[in-house]
């Protein structure tokens, strides 16, 4: 009987375990109440039916689309918070903790952390899918006069995700910089 007790145990809490780390993150409602205070906001959420109507959209004889297609095929949301305020202090610490609480745990660990004495601050967080596999990443970008927080759950491949960037909302990255901290002549 003990036995059967402790194969019990340890079922659920196998199907706790999975069922947390297939949640994805919650963007706070107070977060999207910083848009009345912003005079530039964006507001993209994107779930896994939208993701592949949107896929839809994009062509498949564009090259640029064809990859964007191809790498959304395996997300299940994207969500894009961005704010642009006129002065510094329009949002708080706690506003950006909120989204913090949720990724300081495994399977998340954050990656970057960036805070410099201007105000800046920029944290990556990547969510372990297992198997080395990325499962999700989130970034936060703080500066004194603008927010900005991304998250993309879902199947992600490292050496494409680049390509998302100008698309859905997500910045364009400028990833050509090799070893040296030089930009490559792409």
């Amino acid at each position: 009987m003990r036995i059967a007790g402790i194969a019990l145990a340890a079922m659920l809490a196998a199907s706790l375990v999975n069922t947390l780390a297939a949640q994805e993150i919650k963007l706070p409602v107070d977060l999207d109440k910083l848009a009345s205070k912003a005079v530039e906001s964006v507001d993209i959420t994107l779930d896994g039916t939208m993701l592949r109507l949107a896929g839809r959209f994009l062509s498949g004889k564009n090259e640029d689309q064809s990859r964007a297609r191809n790498l959304i095929s395996g997300l299940e949301s994207i969500s894009v918070r961005s704010f642009t305020f006129t002065g510094a202090g329009e949002y708080s610490a706690a506003d950006v903790d909120a989204v913090r609480a949720q990724v300081q745990s495994a399977p998340w660990g954050r990656v970057v952390g960036v805070k410099e004495k201007n105000g800046d601050n920029v944290d990556v967080y990547f969510k372990d899918g297992g198997e080395g596999k990325l499962a999700g990443i989130v970034l936060i970008a703080a500066e004194p006069k603008e927010l900005t927080v991304v998250s993309i759950v879902g199947a992600i491949d490292l050496s494409k995700l680049g390509e998302l960037g100008g698309e859905f909302g997500i910045p364009k990255l400028d990833v050509g910089v090799n070893l040296s901290g030089k930009k490559s002549g792409k």
